[in-house]
């Protein structure tokens, strides 16, 4: 679970990244995107590379999915009793937002391909143009699709929050004080990340990238 966690994390940063070079210029952007495609070459072939990345975050994905649903069978063989009183913490909102935001998470990421990997829900999708794919994608005729973009990186931050902090416990945090940091960092992670990936689409339908 945390493997598979901190292999995905580290995609989310790295990819971040990538998008807030759109800041840089349509050339710029278009360069690196096509840059991405020739990784490797001549030893690899043309986009090999992000073939082989997007098989080894579909494992991690389906690996992630399955540790969940192994340790939440696990808890519940633990105690197959249910509490005769239990009070709401943190811990159960956490694991409902997790639950939730996980679907969400997936009809995401399902969505995102087709449209700006594959072009086949992007109003242009032009894979030689990837800038006017993401300047078409959330143009303000279509705030719809920035709503839902906005509602699934909501979504990754609970889930980073509550996975960031869950990591820190299992590598050893328990003091109340490395508690309440932990939880701190946390959710600076967790912000920091959605703003890094929500300022691309509000940027465009504000037109401060067009």
């Amino acid at each position: 679970m945390a493997v598979t966690g901190i292999l995905l994390a580290l995609f989310l940063i790295v990819h971040m990244l990538g998008n807030l070079k759109i800041f840089t210029g349509e050339t710029s952007f278009d360069h690196y995107a096509h840059w991405l495609r020739d990784i490797g070459t001549p030893l690899l072939p043309h986009t090999w590379y992000l073939w082989i990345q997007r098989t080894v975050l579909t494992v991690a994905v389906v690996a992630h999915i399955v540790a969940a649903t192994v340790l939440a069978r696990r808890a519940r063989a633990a105690r197959p009793v249910r509490y005769a009183h239990r009070k709401k913490v943190n811990g159960s909102y956490a694991a409902r937002t997790m639950r939730w935001g996980g679907v969400i998470i997936l009809l995401f990421v399902i969505y995102h391909i087709l449209d700006l990997t594959t072009g086949h829900l992007n109003p242009q999708g032009d894979a030689s143009n990837p800038y006017g794919n993401v300047v078409a994608d959330f143009a303000p005729e279509r705030w719809y699709v920035t709503l839902f973009y906005t509602l699934a990186i909501v979504a990754v931050g609970f889930h980073l929050r509550h996975g960031a902090f869950s990591a820190f416990r299992s590598l050893g945090q328990q003091t109340p004080r490395g508690e309440r940091r932990a939880r701190t960092a946390a959710l600076v992670f967790a912000v920091l990340l959605c703003a890094g990936y929500l300022v691309v689409p509000f940027a465009v339908l504000t037109g401060l990238v067009s």
